[in-house]
C-alpha cells in the first residue's frame, strides 16, 4: 500500500514565502555586488593609477603598519621619496588611498574641502557619536552657516578681552607649583605636567567660552575630565580599538558594536550634553542681567544663544548649538594642553632654548598684552611655532572625493604604467590622505634640519625657504589645515599657548626627571599624546624648580 503525505496549506505557504524571501535577499546581494564591481571599474578607469608601497597585510594593506608606528610621518615621507609627491597606498580590505605630499596639490585639495572632498562615512559616524553634528561634522552650506555664526567670537577684539583668562589659569598653576616646591626639601619637585596642562586648558576654555569654571585647577574632578583621561589610560585597549577602527573604515557599522570605547564615548556625550544644557539654561536666564547686548553677541555662548532664535539669520537648532559647545570644548581642551606639554618637553631637552626664551620674557617685564604676544616677543613666537610644526595634534586627514576632479602637481610623478604626469585624475569615491605631520617635518620641504627642534628657523630670512614657502596655511604649516576648514580657534589657541608658556618659563626651570635623553613615545587616547616611556597613562613627569 502506498502512503502519500500532503503538506497542509499553511506549511506550503510558509515554504513559498521562505523561498521568495531568499530570492529577494539573493537579488539584493547580487545587485549590491554588481554596483560594487561597476564602481570599482569606473574608479580604475577614471583615476590615475600611481605607484606606491606593496601591501604588507591581506586585510589591512599598510594601514596597520602606519597605526602601529611611532613615526607614521616618517613612513609617508620615505614613500614620497621613493614614489613621488603623489602615490597610492593599499588600505583596509582592498581599499586604496591616494596620498598627497605636494604643496600645490594640497592647496588645491583644501580649497575644495567640504564640497569636492568630504568626510568619510567612518569620520562622520565617529564625530557624530563623540561631539554631535557641529562644525567638525557638518559639510557644504551647513558648515558655512555654522562657521559664520561662530566667527565673531574668535575675532582679534574678542580674543583680546579673553587674554586675562589665559593668565589667570597660568597663575593658578604657578601658585600650586610654588606650594609644592616649598614643601620639598630639595628646592625642586617632580610634577606630572601633562595633567596640569589639562587643568589649565579645561578651566580656560570653560571660563572663556562658556562662563563656567570647571575648577580643575582648584582640585575639583569634573566627570568630563575623568572620561577624557580614561581614553589614554589603557594602552592595550587603545591598540585593540585601533584595529577595530581600521576595519570600521570599510564597514562603519562596526563602531555600533558594544565595546568599552563605545561606552566611554556614550558616557562622554551624555556628560557633555547635561553640562551644556544646564549652561544654556543658566546663560539664557542671566544674559539680560549680566551681559550687555554688544558683549553677548561676541561671546561664544552668547552667539550660540543668539543663533537659537527662529528669526536669526544664521539659525542653529538646539542640537547644533550643543554640538558646537562640544566641539569647542574638545578642541580647546585636548589640542592646547597637548601642545603645552610638548613645549615643556622640548624646552627640558634643550636648556639653551629655555634659557634664551626666559631671558626674552624677563627683559620684556610685565605680562604681555594680546597685541604684544602677537608682535613683540619674536623668540616666544618662534618656539611656539616650532612646537606646532614638529608636534601637530593631528597627524593626517583622510577625505572622500564627492565628485570627479583633476589635481595639479608642482612636479611630475611616474604613474604605474611608467608615464610621467603633472596632474592626477580623481574619480568620485576616491580616498585622499593629507599627511600633515609628514609635510611639516619633511626634509624635502623644510631642509636637512627638518626633524630638529630649531626655533631660530623662524627668525632668519632664509630659515623658511624653498618648498616650505609653497605650503599654504598658517605660517606655511598644516597644523591648522587650510581652506574652508582652517581652524576657527587658531588665534585663540596660539594666544593661550603663548600666555601660559610665558608665565611658566619666566617663573620655573624645567628638566626631564631622568635626564635630557629620556625617551618619549606616543600614547593613543582621543588624540595621540606624548608620554615618557615606562609611565602609565599619559604621564610626563618633569623636575621643576623656581627660577631665581
Amino acid at each position: 500500500m502506498k502512503v502519500i503525505f500532503v503538506s497542509s496549506p499553511l506549511s506550503l505557504w510558509t515554504t513559498v514565502r521562505s523561498v521568495d524571501a531568499f530570492n529577494i535577499a539573493g537579488s539584493f546581494v547580487a545587485l549590491w555586488a554588481l554596483v560594487k564591481v561597476l564602481r570599482a571599474l569606473r574608479w580604475r578607469l577614471k583615476t590615475t593609477q600611481l605607484r606606491g608601497p606593496p601591501r604588507t597585510s591581506f586585510i589591512y594593506g599598510v594601514s596597520h603598519d602606519l597605526v602601529a608606528s611611532q613615526d607614521s610621518g616618517g613612513m609617508y615621507e620615505r614613500w614620497a621619496t621613493e614614489y613621488g609627491v603623489a602615490y597610492m597606498i593599499p588600505s583596509v580590505l582592498g581599499q586604496t588611498r591616494i596620498v598627497l605630499c605636494d604643496p600645490r596639490a594640497i592647496a588645491h585639495f583644501y580649497a575644495r574641502e567640504t564640497w569636492t572632498y568630504v568626510q568619510t562615512p567612518l569620520s562622520l559616524t565617529l564625530l557624530e557619536a563623540t561631539i554631535g553634528r557641529g562644525l567638525l561634522w557638518s559639510q557644504g552650506e551647513a558648515h558655512k552657516r555654522q562657521r559664520k555664526a561662530l566667527t565673531p567670537a574668535f575675532s582679534n577684539a574678542a580674543i583680546r578681552k579673553l587674554t586675562s583668562v589665559f593668565y589667570d589659569s597660568a597663575y593658578k598653576a604657578k601658585g600650586a607649583w610654588d606650594t609644592a616646591i616649598e614643601l620639598s626639601n630639595d628646592g625642586d619637585t617632580v610634577i606630572e605636567v601633562q595633567n596640569w596642562m589639562n587643568h589649565i586648558s579645561l578651566d580656560t576654555i570653560g571660563i572663556a567660552g562658556f562662563s563656567h569654571d570647571f575648577g580643575s585647577l582648584d582640585g575639583k574632578r569634573a566627570s568630563v575630565t575623568e572620561i577624557f583621561d580614561t581614553f589614554g589610560n589603557n594602552q592595550k585597549a587603545s591598540a585593540v580599538n585601533q584595529v577595530v577602527l581600521l576595519l570600521a573604515s570599510a564597514f562603519p557599522v562596526i563602531t555600533k558594536i558594544p565595546s568599552k570605547r563605545r561606552n566611554l564615548v556614550k558616557k562622554l556625550g551624555v556628560a557633555l550634553r547635561e553640562l551644556f544644557n544646564d549652561l544654556l539654561v543658566r546663560s539664557r536666564r542671566e544674559k539680560d542681567v549680566n551681559v550687555s547686548k554688544r558683549d553677548e553677541e561676541k561671546s561664544i555662548i552668547g552667539l550660540l544663544i543668539k543663533s537659537e532664535g527662529q528669526d536669526a539669520e544664521l539659525h542653529m537648532s538646539k542640537e547644533e548649538v550643543v554640538a558646537q559647545m562640544k566641539v569647542l570644548l574638545f578642541a580647546g581642551y585636548e589640542t592646547t594642553s597637548m601642545s603645552l606639554t610638548w613645549a615643556l618637553i622640548e624646552l627640558s631637552r634643550h636648556p639653551d632654548v629655555q634659557t634664551r626664551l626666559r631671558e626674552e620674557l624677563l627683559v620684556f617685564g610685565a605680562d604681555p598684552t594680546y597685541d604684544q604676544l602677537k608682535a613683540n616677543l619674536p623668540y616666544l613666537d618662534a618656539v611656539v611655532h616650532e612646537i606646532l610644526r614638529l608636534h601637530p595634534p593631528l597627524g593626517e586627514f583622510t577625505r572622500l572625493a564627492a565628485a570627479d576632479d583633476v589635481i595639479p602637481l608642482s612636479e611630475p610623478v611616474r604613474t604605474l604604467s611608467g608615464e610621467m604626469t603633472d596632474s592626477i585624475c580623481i574619480a568620485k569615491g576616491t580616498l585622499i590622505t593629507i599627511p600633515g605631520a609628514a609635510i611639516n617635518r619633511s626634509s624635502a620641504i623644510w631642509g636637512p634640519e627638518a626633524k630638529e627642534f630649531k626655533p631660530d628657523r623662524w627668525l632668519t630670512e632664509d630659515g623658511i625657504s624653498g618648498k616650505a614657502k609653497e605650503v599654504q596655511g598658517h605660517r606655511h604649516l598644516l597644523t591648522f589645515v587650510d581652506g574652508p576648514r582652517t581652524c576657527l580657534g587658531k588665534d585663540f589657541a596660539i594666544s593661550e599657548f603663548k600666555a601660559v608658556l610665558s608665565v611658566l618659563v619666566k617663573n620655573f626651570v624645567f628638566e626631564m626627571r631622568d635626564g635630557p635623553d629620556t625617551p618619549v613615545e606616543i600614547a593613543r587616547g582621543l588624540l595621540p599624546r606624548p608620554r615618557v616611556v615606562g609611565e602609565d597613562g599619559i604621564g610626563v613627569p618633569l623636575r621643576v624648580r623656581r627660577y631665581e
